[in-house]
């Protein structure tokens, strides 16, 4: 991880936001794992780097962005892996397992861009074939407060930023072989953005506010508590 961007994620950073983490940050940065996230505005990447504290976060960015000067400084300094849209990239998938074997934390949103309405968008199975591709368990997390007009809203009239980052219990996919692996992965896309829902506020569920899984999911949580 670059100095200069543990030093902005971690310092200067809270300075302008109340960042609550309700997770167990040394389950998180065990290593070896996927991180799979909500994704409501630019400042979700710099998020991982607050939350995470280990020395190989691989993010992936999707090569749409590629042709902007921008975007290709952001993606250096952040260490991103640049994505192929739209078809199986195996060179950076291949890499992505490879740094999770060798104890990388993964982050990915399976939204796959941001959400305009700050609710959950229909989640998309690349992301989640990396996970069962490299077998690393997977840990739901919820963000709150980072969508980019609240962000600008906020600094606007010079207001601190709220955000929450809320982490789930791991856990790992079944196998997705044979003629059922479509289904299978849709099915596992699925259980992944319902566990992402049940961390969120009602209003942040969007397209999976009435699963029937998300309600399970919540009232296990209630028994619990």
């Amino acid at each position: 991880m670059r100095t200069s961007l543990r030093f902005v994620a971690k310092k200067i950073f809270p300075l302008i936001a109340d960042i609550e983490v309700r997770a167990d940050r040394n389950l998180l940065n065990k290593g070896g794992c996927v991180v799979a996230t909500n994704h409501l505005g630019r400042l979700d990447s710099l998020m991982a780097y607050h939350l995470l504290d280990n020395q190989d976060i691989i993010q992936p960015f999707t090569d749409k962005y590629k042709d902007r000067l921008l975007y290709r400084f952001f993606a250096w300094w952040m260490q991103m892996t640049w994505l192929t849209r739209g078809q199986a990239d195996m060179k950076a998938i291949k890499e992505f397992i490879a740094r999770l074997k060798k104890g990388g934390v993964m982050v990915i949103a399976p939204e796959g861009t941001r959400s305009k309405s700050a609710s959950l968008l229909k989640g998309e199975s690349g992301a989640i074939f990396i996970a069962a591709q490299a077998g690393a368990p997977i840990i739901p997390v919820a963000v709150t407060g980072t969508e980019d007009a609240v962000v600008k809203s906020r600094w606007r009239r010079l207001r601190r930023l709220k955000i929450t980052l809320t982490a789930g219990a791991p856990f790992i996919l079944p196998p997705m072989k044979g003629a059922d692996r479509e289904r299978l992965m849709q099915a596992a896309t699925d259980e992944v953005m319902c566990r992402i829902a049940a961390l969120l506020p009602e209003s942040y569920r969007g397209h999976y506010k009435d699963y029937p899984r998300v309600r399970e999911l919540l009232e296990s949580k209630n028994q619990v508590d």
